[in-house]
């Protein structure tokens, strides 16, 4: 029988070509591999197959600049800032980020990752951190050649985003965060699940069935969205692998830290909110930004919830592409 989801994978991969991506693996270090899409400029000479896999060691090649006209490019053609996008805990890269992409490559170069355990990518380590996932996305950056960036991160992706901005600041040169915190301490993650009426995290995002994928999308979305059971099966088959280390990855993520502890980050912050998130509300977001500093500001669409960036797209593209030209100006 057809999977739907899985047949709508090559057109968006697709669409994601045109708008100038390619797909690659990154060796991070031995037993461990992340996927990413990034620009087709960064991709190296050898084009062999249409996976490249940079293995562990010097930095990958990725430079295809014909060398005659070397001099001649860096003079007239200016570097585009790169920008990482990193997802959420619902699906992978490409399709968290499906609205984004074709909006930023114009005047970024964009790189989307899948988190370890999403996607392609996977790990033979038992760590299953934020920094872990942090420590793996800022060497796989490294070896993409990527040596300062602006990193955009989504619900979980945005803990990740954190903990690597934290750790490399000489990379991550400003954040732009949307519906997650610096940290799951055991406070939040007790009082968001009693609120939302969920017995455990990994109940509310690691779904199993279609009622289970329906409570999700329901807390996290302003408007009800109906889909067919049949494309929630599909889609339950396609973006939810990986169980098993999944919800180590949710065991591990929730932390004793102080409630009020909040690391030191030299970046200037957007913390980019749906004014309807019910995971985390605005007024959580409110009150990271002060604790965070003068450096953060908080930014809220109106008639979006969670899924800020799929419910209200053409808004929150706005939002993204004026506090980029803010940065970069």
């Amino acid at each position: 029988m057809v999977n739907w989801v899985e047949l709508q994978k090559p057109l968006l991969h697709g669409l994601v070509k045109i708008a100038g991506l390619r797909q690659l693996t990154v060796e991070v270090e031995p037993g461990t591999i992340m996927s990413f899409w990034i620009p087709k400029e960064k991709m190296p000479r050898k084009k062999n197959t249409t996976k490249e896999v940079f293995p562990v060691g010097k930095p990958a090649d990725v430079d295809n600049r014909d060398p005659k006209t070397t001099t001649k490019t860096k003079q007239t053609q200016k570097e585009k800032p790169a920008v990482v996008l990193v997802h959420g805990f619902a699906a992978d890269g490409i399709a968290t980020w499906q609205f984004q992409i074709g909006a930023l490559t114009k005047r970024y170069s964009v790189y989307v990752p899948d988190l370890l355990f999403f996607g392609g990518s996977t790990t033979s380590s038992p760590e299953r951190s934020p920094d872990f996932q942090a420590r793996c996305l800022a060497s796989a950056l490294g070896r993409l050649g990527v040596d300062r960036c602006t990193v955009i991160g989504f619900s979980y992706g945005g803990m990740v985003a954190f903990k690597m901005a934290e750790a490399r600041p000489d990379l991550v040169d400003s954040l732009i965060i949307s519906g997650s915190v610096t940290a799951m301490t055991d406070s939040i993650s007790t009082e968001t699940m009693e609120r939302l009426g969920f017995a455990s995290s990994k109940e509310l995002l690691l779904p199993e069935t279609v009622k289970g994928l329906k409570a999700l999308l329901k807390v996290a979305t302003f408007k009800n969205l109906w889909f067919p059971d049949r494309l929630h099966k599909d889609y339950l088959k396609v973006m939810f692998t990986n169980r098993d280390e999944r919800a180590e990855l949710l065991e591990a993520l929730v932390t004793g830290n102080p409630e009020n502890y909040v690391p030191v980050l030299s970046q200037r912050i957007l913390l980019l909110w749906g004014e309807n998130d019910n995971i985390f509300k605005l007024d959580l977001a409110k009150t990271l930004r002060d604790r965070l500093g003068e450096k953060a500001t908080v930014q809220f669409i109106k008639k979006a919830g969670h899924l800020v960036h799929l419910e209200r797209p053409c808004a929150y593209n706005r939002h993204l592409n004026g506090y980029l030209a803010l940065l970069n100006a």
